[in-house]
């Protein structure tokens, strides 16, 4: 969190802090500060109305529940968030998995809001954030790029006014390309010119510099004016989009397929659906819970991923701290609270929040602006979403979502670790049949290359008269049998023999079956005439030999001394050695028990 700790506060008054960051910056907001987050705000506000009723089509779920999971995050994330610049809401990748797993029904997807900030909400709780560390880069990488290309297909339906193209990847691919034929010249048309005027727009504002104050009035004021444009470019591009729909309408012939009509006013405050009744009957909770299953797991444990990704990113670029376990208290409750209006699940927002802090926000004070800007739309212009085209919200998702794929990701880590393309490639694939089985695949395979990395541990051997063996990490159960088998072999193989010297600089731990294994490899090579002796061990590796009480074991600071002390062996003079009993030059005497 930003801003320095003040001095003196007792315990419990840390812990508030801590639990309502707001407290944190409140007490010093000032006018400019007012100024800032206002101009943020509002700027986010113009981004987020757009998108909202996009991503509801994503979802699968009628437009006005985009602006449905719009505001509520805005004012929860105000009071317990920890990055200034997070905007929490809907957005293309939680949308997707609410299309998978929600099955198009609103209640489904209200429920699953309320139950994955609960799982949140527990996992902030239970201080376990540090879980998310267990999903690594490649895997993050193949599903938000396999997420750009599903997402972005998706709209092409929209694009061209098909009807009634199926939401599967391979299916909506072959039917879409079926009947490319029948697509709508209007539909068509626009929405190409809308993705064309996004494309400009945003090409415009990468190529904009800084103005100086020193120049003419009329360069900068005509700089602001794009950049504004810019940066408002989809509420721009859906007004002109409704506009033509709605001179269309006025004229009585209307080429465009439209949004239709959207409930008018605010949603009204209750439960999330704990049941949903059906012509047959009732569907009961558990039942609801049986049918949205893996995605209790993938869209809680997604939502925080994009979160925490992206407010530690931005916490870097501007220099503050986050925490990671407040973050996940801060999505469970907006989530939890967003149900009771009929919201969806959301997240942080990538694009949103780099506009955020684009526009110079000082505080999350800005989101305040930017939900109540969602509240008044809810409130005065839904009557006018309605003429809204279907490719216009289209070109808005495909243009916000064509950066999420990372073409560069694969040559980076071809040049990088080639071993990262199998996790990057395996998610990649298999998001495309089910985004559940892509990620699993994804973190099983990583997980693998991990406990693959601790059973294989690099281990360099050089001969320079003596054997010097010198792991390359900790030393735990699945690597054990490996290590005695390379030294084993190579102490076997010498001709003619030469004492090994174990070198440890580089083990900062080791457990009781690594031990063991080291027991019985001195009592192996002593049995062939061979010494094998430990060098630069670390405290808590030193503590766990010399507790272990090992036969014949002993230690030297540098594999100098080793070295020297086996060659005095081997030459009939037999040096003064540190033993498992004699004092240890590593430690302090008083800690040899």
């Amino acid at each position: 969190m930003w801003g320095p700790r003040q001095p003196g506060q007792r315990w419990w008054q840390r812990a508030v802090r801590r639990r309502l960051p707001v407290l944190g910056w409140l007490p010093r907001y000032s006018l400019s500060c007012l100024r800032l987050d206002l101009t943020a705000g509002v700027t986010v506000g113009l981004t987020v109305v757009p998108q909202a009723l996009a991503y509801a089509e994503v979802a699968g779920l009628p437009v006005q529940y985009g602006l449905y999971s719009s505001f509520v995050g805005c004012f929860v994330y105000c009071l317990l968030g920890t990055a200034k610049d997070v905007t929490l809401g809907p957005t293309a990748i939680m949308s997707l998995l609410v299309s998978s797993y929600a099955f198009h029904d609103p209640a489904y997807a209200v429920l699953l809001a309320f139950l994955s900030g609960c799982i949140q909400l527990a996992m902030g709780l239970l201080h376990l954030g540090f879980l998310l560390d267990f999903v690594s880069c490649p895997v993050i990488k193949g599903f938000t790029s396999a997420a750009s290309i599903t997402i972005g297909f998706n709209q092409v339906k929209n694009i061209l006014g098909l009807q009634g193209i199926p939401r599967q990847f391979f299916l909506q691919v072959y039917e879409t390309l079926r009947r490319i034929g029948e697509a709508r010249a209007g539909d068509a048309i626009l929405g190409l010119s809308c993705l064309a005027a996004l494309a400009g727009l945003r090409a415009m504002k990468s190529r904009l510099h800084p103005t100086a104050s020193t120049e003419p009035l009329a360069a900068r004021a005509s700089v602001l004016l794009v950049r504004s444009c810019a940066t408002a470019r989809n509420a721009l591009v859906v007004l002109a989009a409704g506009l033509v729909a709605y001179s269309f309408q006025l004229s009585g012939s209307q080429p465009l397929t439209l949004t239709g009509s959207v409930p008018c006013g605010l949603p009204p405050f209750r439960p999330p659906p704990f049941s949903k009744a059906v012509p047959n009957g009732t569907v009961p909770f558990g039942r609801m819970v049986q049918d949205m299953g893996a995605g209790l797991a993938v869209v809680p444990l997604v939502g925080v991923l994009e979160t925490v990704a992206i407010a530690k990113a931005f916490a870097s670029q501007n220099d503050y701290r986050i925490d990671a376990n407040q973050e996940l208290l801060a999505m469970g409750t907006a989530n939890i609270l967003g149900s009771f209006f009929s919201s969806y699940p959301i997240t942080g927002s990538f694009g949103r929040t780099a506009v955020n802090a684009q526009t110079g926000v000082c505080t999350p004070m800005g989101g305040l602006v930017t939900g109540t800007l969602v509240l008044l739309s809810l409130a005065y212009l839904t009557s006018l979403f309605c003429y809204i085209p279907k490719a216009a919200l289209a070109a808005v998702i495909i243009s916000a979502v064509v950066p999420m794929f990372d073409a560069r990701i694969f040559r980076t880590l071809w040049r990088v670790k080639r071993l990262d393309l199998i996790p990057l490639c395996v998610t990649f694939l298999l998001c495309f049949w089910e985004v559940q089985y892509g990620i699993m695949a994804g973190v099983l395979v990583s997980g693998i290359l991990l406990l693959y990395s601790v059973a294989r541990p690099p281990i360099k051997v050089l001969e320079q008269g003596v054997l010097l063996v010198q792991p390359g990490s900790s030393l735990h159960f699945p690597a054990a049998d490996h290590l005695q088998d390379i030294i084993r072999d190579r102490a076997l193989a010498a001709s003619p023999p030469c004492s090994v010297i174990l070198d440890c600089h580089h083990v900062s731990s080791i457990d009781y079956t690594a031990v063991v294994g080291l027991a019985e490899l001195l009592q192996e090579l002593h049995k062939h005439g061979i010494s094998l002796v430990f060098c630069s061990l670390q405290d808590p590796v030193l503590r766990a030999l010399l507790a272990a009480d090992l036969e014949g074991f002993r230690h030297f600071p540098s594999w100098e001394e080793a070295a020297r002390c086996s060659e005095a062996e081997l030459g009939g003079s037999r040096a003064a050695c540190i033993d498992s009993t004699g004092e240890s030059s590593l430690l302090p005497a008083g800690l040899i028990q």
